[in-house]
């Protein structure tokens, strides 16, 4: 089932957070023996992934993008499990759609040989271009999503064999991935069907590395799933999973001090109420934790150090309910009708509310008829935002208008005034339930030098029996990402249990 380091019997682990990280870590930390309990600050679990009923609609909190669907699987093959013992996971055709106008649409389809052969009718040669930049994300993936990827990060020794070595090379760690895209292609619409996970998940194009056109594999080539019910449908399967291996989750328990004795945690205070532990792994926010629940003397970092580091977008969001079907709208819809690199620049280097922003809608009603009424539509719009921005419901309003105004006119017809639910989240309320450093949502971006060793540390520098797991540390932002970093947490923490 998992690859046991040995059964540690009768040792107490907490874990601070039920995202998918605080998850994984909890269920393969259950599953070699020691105590395990999660606590959750909100009312239900899966952090991000959370979802929420009203009006008959089923939204989504944070996740739509189901790429890297082999993560998932390898993770719940560990506990003898398949994806389809969970949910149905359906592939999308179109993948998405790009609207770089109120009348072109560009739809990804779920064939990769017709996505070479619409490269090739915008840009010619483009299409056997693609081919090799796809060939090239694959082996990209192949080793960052492999043994690479289940690294630690403790020190660069890590990647000291030669295989290694040789592999990140290869791999382009230290190029830059807006070079290596123009390599291949010329015309704008190729480059931001390219570029945009980049924009909405990492950085600055230029300030990615090459590394990352692993994502484009992902997207491109295996292709774009939904899980049916929705991605709270994925967060359920790994609370199962959790508690089959016997771990207690206690929600509404909000974590307000760790006690320390001789350089490690001995006591979990969380509502009023002192929990004994041989050790913790925090998947909640790091500079949280760091900052709000250890004395100044034994945080890893300062405040100097995270305001230095490169994060990538917060985000402003509507959950939409809305009482007519939208004939133009697909399942995934990016809006590329404005300037790519400006936006980008307003979000990484000015740090202000967009000019004129790019966006993204997902309409989980196109593929799913259970998130919705029978004649309705699921709706959730997002615009990427820089992180720390104040977010009054008087701009969120004005982005909400003019936010529907160019969705109204990409769609043809009216949607506001069908609108019957309407919430909006942003900065604040990643910040409120989240703890979120500034309102990130998504973690830190990927740049070269917040990549594997040069991310936060996943064992924490001055007390002996802290982990930390999530988006915050290696390997990345993302639920991928975030899965195998919770694995890759409760591994080290089970050496360190043995000892």
């Amino acid at each position: 089932m998992l690859n046991p380091t040995g059964k540690i019997n009768k040792k107490d682990v907490a874990v601070i957070g039920s995202g998918f990280a605080g998850m994984s870590a909890s269920a393969v930390l259950a599953a070699n023996g020691t105590q395990v309990t999660v606590f959750e600050k909100n009312s239900n679990t899966g952090g991000r992934a959370r979802s929420f009923e009203s009006n008959g609609f089923v939204f989504d909190m944070g996740p739509s993008w189901y790429w890297m669907p082999d993560v998932y699987e390898n993770y719940f093959n560990l506990f003898d499990k398949t994806t389809s013992d969970f949910y149905e996971l359906k592939k999308l055709d179109p993948g998405f759609a790009v609207v770089f106008g109120e009348s072109e649409v560009m739809d990804i389809p779920a064939d990769f040989n017709e996505i070479c052969e619409l490269f090739e009718s915008i840009e010619t040669g483009s299409g056997i271009k693609l081919r090799m930049f796809i060939k090239e994300g694959e082996f990209k993936y192949r080793v960052g999503m492999g043994e690479m990827v289940f690294k630690p990060g403790h020190s660069v020794s890590e990647f000291f064999s030669l295989k290694l070595f040789k592999d990140a090379l290869q791999i382009q760690l230290f190029s830059s991935f807006s070079d290596h895209v123009r390599k291949y292609f010329k015309n704008p619409r190729l480059l931001a069907i390219i570029e945009f996970p980049v924009l909405f998940l990492g950085a600055m194009p230029k300030d990615t590395p090459a590394l990352y056109s692993l994502m484009n594999f992902a997207g491109l080539k295996q292709g774009t799933f939904y899980p049916m019910g929705g991605f709270g449908k994925v967060a359920d399967a790994f609370k199962t999973i959790a508690e089959n291996e016997g771990v207690n989750f206690k929600t509404s328990h909000i974590v307000d001090r760790l006690e320390i004795n001789a350089g490690s945690i001995s006591h979990l205070h969380s509502n009023g109420n002192s929990h004994q532990v041989d050790a913790i792994i925090g998947s909640a926010d790091y500079h949280h934790i760091e900052k709000d629940l250890l004395p100044e003397y034994l945080q890893s970092y300062d405040d100097s150090y995270w305001s230095a580091r490169t994060f990538a977008p917060s985000c402003l969001l509507f959950y939409l309910g809305v009482s007519k079907k939208i004939g133009k709208l697909r399942h995934h819809n990016l809006f590329f009708d404005e300037d790519f690199e400006q936006h980008a620049v307003e979000i990484y280097k000015e740090k202000k509310w967009p000019t004129n922003p790019l966006f993204y809608v997902c309409c989980p009603s196109k593929t799913d008829p259970s998130v919705a009424p029978e004649g309705s539509e699921n709706i959730f719009v997002l615009m990427p935002i820089a992180i720390g921005l104040p977010d009054s419901e008087e701009i969120r309003e004005e982005y909400y208008n003019a936010l529907m105004k160019r969705l109204e006119k990409f769609a043809g017809e009216d949607i506001t005034s069908h609108v019957v639910y309407k919430r909006s989240y942003s900065v604040s309320n990643f910040i409120s339930d989240y703890n979120a450093y500034k309102g990130n949502a998504y973690g830190l971006a990927n740049t070269l030098m917040q990549t594997a060793i040069f991310k936060p540390k996943m064992k924490s520098k001055k007390v002996k029996n802290l982990y930390y797991a999530g988006q915050l540390t290696v390997p990345g932002p993302g639920v991928p990402p975030s899965i195998i970093s919770g694995q890759i947490a409760a591994k080290e923490l089970l050496k360190f249990l043995k000892k």
